[in-house]
């Protein structure tokens, strides 16, 4: 019987890249499981351990090895296994070969086609403390690493020098030699704190230990919890709200192994500056927590995260209040100096920026915005001369010495430095809205303007790339046009605005320069824009037959697709939906099958059995009842309608010969059928369904 031992695997390092840290240490653990799981150890559960000095992962009760199993191996029919004396055939002693065996010890095994020989053998398996370095060899090489380095005089590679190395199991060390270093029992606490070596005389023990007397707290999600905790208390202790974003969490908790908060604060002249401008230098540039007072307003103060306890706490203050005020006077001196030029002034300037080669500078890309906005604009029943006036002032503030130095905040700094110039409100908030959203989840536009603006941005960027022949490959994404498909789609279904995706692509080609890719590229644009509803509709819970139903119907206006989808989503849980999604698919196999032409129309007088002429009966009220709201796009109402011809259709097909013998006949039943299809094509291929 195996034994089960935890099993504890450190590699200690130089400090690891903050933003790769969590990253690095998922695929870690994950590289091992998946080690494990291939090699058929068992085990249970695993936790794994990141700081900026260590990726380590402890997993319980793992096997000491492989269990035996039995090997089969089928050789040689029986009937070619013997020549006709009875002696071995030439295949079967090659095969008695190839396994070590002699005819002797196979056994006879019977099938539906014969009898055969077999050679069965009970294969060992094998240790973990002989399977773990080549596993862990592996895991190492697939970790997610860029860019690795190499130290010392030693030929290993990894993503920072390595120090040490853990591998125990229970309260063995298995040796084991690893990026340069040879396994032991003694890992490294805080690099101040307690620089000595920690003995382990267990694996369990390994968090305590770091954790006292080693001052680390080796869990990443326990460490970010933590500091967490100690910003919102730092934050309460001075009457304020501390501002977290989880991502800068994240990156703080990767650089910190033992978080101790450090409340520090600025002259509050600096809130003269736009606050977004404050934070991005405090969470961008310094990783640190800005903090708001009860009404919401940016208070003169920061939390910052320091990796050590401090003999002199007053000396780490007023170290990251000087490294701040620089940034701040820079960030004041941008705020003052730009304001002295209007954004208008420096419409003419982006002639000398190239957006890209073959679609010219950022000056030709806004007139292009500015004609597909003005044009939706008018079609969406907006203002067509705020929507003009926010396209031709959206890239401007690219030239301010503020997104300059600040690039995340462009858009931001337009709508400001518009509101400053006396712009009309709708058109300054549309100069920030143009960028949203900037990532999965965020809001949407709400103006009018900048909605169309929006739209008019992304879409002359698609269309203009894949005109160009510049189609992101693979990860290759230089233009964004994933995140910029998605925002389109986003922005079109949940606003919501009924524009055609086919339209609007096809006149943003006619407005790109001359000679530039073919027309073609509109539909290609196109396809891609609409393969992205996959994975919106995924992340939604919508099963992919039903995103294929829809798609399959050519519906481009990404508002009706998304009324369709629903429709049908609805139209699953009707207890009718099972049996005409096996109708329309049996219909589709029919139509397609058939070898004549089919009549568009269905001629009363030839429907002869009771049962297609109580189909076509019914199929004439559903039609009447069904077509107008298909019109609204109402399309879960029609669908409603609809499922009941679930009896008439079962009833027809139990009861009617479609292929007829006479061809007329025939022709007219395929009719019929070709015309029930065809309503419910106008919401969805229901044949592609796997309902049921």
């Amino acid at each position: 019987m195996l034994t089960h031992r935890d099993l504890l695997i450190e590699i200690g390092t130089e400090e690891l890249p903050p933003k790769a840290l969590l990253r690095l240490s998922e695929a870690f653990t994950q590289g091992v499981c998946d080690g494990l799981q291939k090699l058929e150890i068992a085990h249970g559960e695993v936790r794994s351990y990141a700081t900026p000095r260590r990726l380590a992962l402890l997993v319980s009760a793992v096997a000491q090895g492989q269990p035996d199993h039995e090997v089969e191996r089928r050789g040689p029919a029986l009937a070619a296994a013997f020549d006709g004396d009875g002696n071995p055939s030439k295949a079967l002693l090659g095969f008695c070969r190839s396994c070590g065996a002699t005819p002797e010890q196979l056994q006879r095994v019977a099938t539906p086609k014969g009898e055969w020989l077999v050679f069965r053998k009970r294969e060992l398996g094998r240790n973990l403390e002989e399977l773990l370095p080549s596993l862990l060899q592996q895991a190492v090489e697939r970790l997610p690493i860029p860019k690795r380095m190499r130290w010392g005089s030693g030929e290993e590679q990894f993503v920072r020098p390595v120090h040490w190395l853990v591998v125990m199991y229970g309260n063995q060390v298995l040796p084991c030699t690893l990026l340069g270093q040879e396994s032991s029992n003694l890992t490294y606490g805080h690099r101040f704190h307690h620089p000595q070596p920690i003995q382990l005389d267990q694996a369990s023990d390994y968090e305590a230990l770091l954790l006292e007397p080693g001052r680390v707290i080796a869990d990443f999600a326990l460490r970010r919890a933590k500091i967490r905790t100690l910003a919102n208390a730092a934050a309460e202790k001075v009457g304020a709200v501390a501002v977290i974003d989880e991502e800068l969490l994240d990156e703080v908790t990767a650089l910190n192994e033992w978080p101790v908060p450090v409340v520090g604060g600025f002259e509050s002249r600096f809130l003269e500056v736009p606050a977004e401008v404050l934070i991005e230098a405090m969470q961008d540039h310094q990783k640190y927590f800005p903090m708001v007072a009860a009404n919401g307003t940016l208070a003169p103060r920061f939390i910052t995260i320091a990796n050590i306890e401090s003999r002199d706490p007053e000396k780490v203050v007023a170290g990251n209040e000087r490294v701040i005020r620089p940034r701040f006077s820079d960030a004041a001196f941008f705020w003052e100096q730009d304001r002295k030029h209007p954004l208008e002034s420096r419409l003419e300037s982006l002639q000398g920026v190239v957006f890209q080669a073959r679609l010219g500078t950022l000056y030709d890309k806004t007139q292009r915005v500015v004609a597909l906005a003005e044009r939706w604009a008018g079609e969406c029943g907006g203002d067509v001369v705020k929507a003009r006036r926010a396209a031709l002032l959206c890239k401007c503030d690219l030239l301010t010495q503020m997104v300059y130095e600040f690039t995340d905040l462009q858009g931001v700094m337009g709508r400001y430095y518009a509101l400053h110039d006396g712009e009309d409100r709708e058109v300054a908030m549309a100069l920030d809205e143009v960028y949203k959203p900037r990532f999965a989840g965020d809001t949407l536009p709400t103006t009018p303007s900048g909605r169309m603006v929006a739209l008019a941005d992304r879409i002359d960027t698609l269309i203009g790339i894949f005109a160009a022949g510049q189609r992101p490959t693979g990860e290759k994404d230089p233009f964004g046009l994933r995140r910029a498909a998605l925002g389109v789609l986003r922005i079109l279904i949940e606003t919501p605005l009924g524009l055609d995706l086919r339209e609007m692509l096809t006149f943003a080609y006619a407005q790109l320069p001359a000679g530039l890719g073919t027309p073609e590229a509109a539909e290609e644009t196109l396809h891609y824009i609409m393969e992205r509803l996959r994975a919106y509709y995924h992340e939604q819970g919508i099963t992919p037959d039903v995103i294929e139903s829809v798609m399959a119907c050519d519906a481009t206006r990404p508002m009706d697709f998304d009324r369709r989808i629903h429709g049908v989503t609805r139209f699953f849980e009707l207890p009718e939906a099972a049996s005409l999604a096996a109708a329309n698919k049996r219909i589709a196999n029919i139509l397609r099958k058939a070898e004549q032409p089919i009549p568009q129309q269905v001629v009363p007088e030839q429907l002869q059995e009771p049962a297609e002429q109580a189909l076509f009966s019914r199929l004439q009220q559903i039609e009447e009842a069904a077509l107008p709201l298909l019109t609204q796009g109402e399309y879960a109402a029609a669908l409603a309608q609809m499922a009941t011809l679930r009896e008439p259709v079962d009833h027809f097909f139990d009861a009617v010969m479609v292929m007829a013998e006479e061809p007329a006949i025939r022709a007219n039943r395929l009719a019929l059928l070709q015309r029930f299809a065809a309503l419910f094509l106008r919401v969805a291929d229901l044949s592609r369904l796997q309902h049921g």
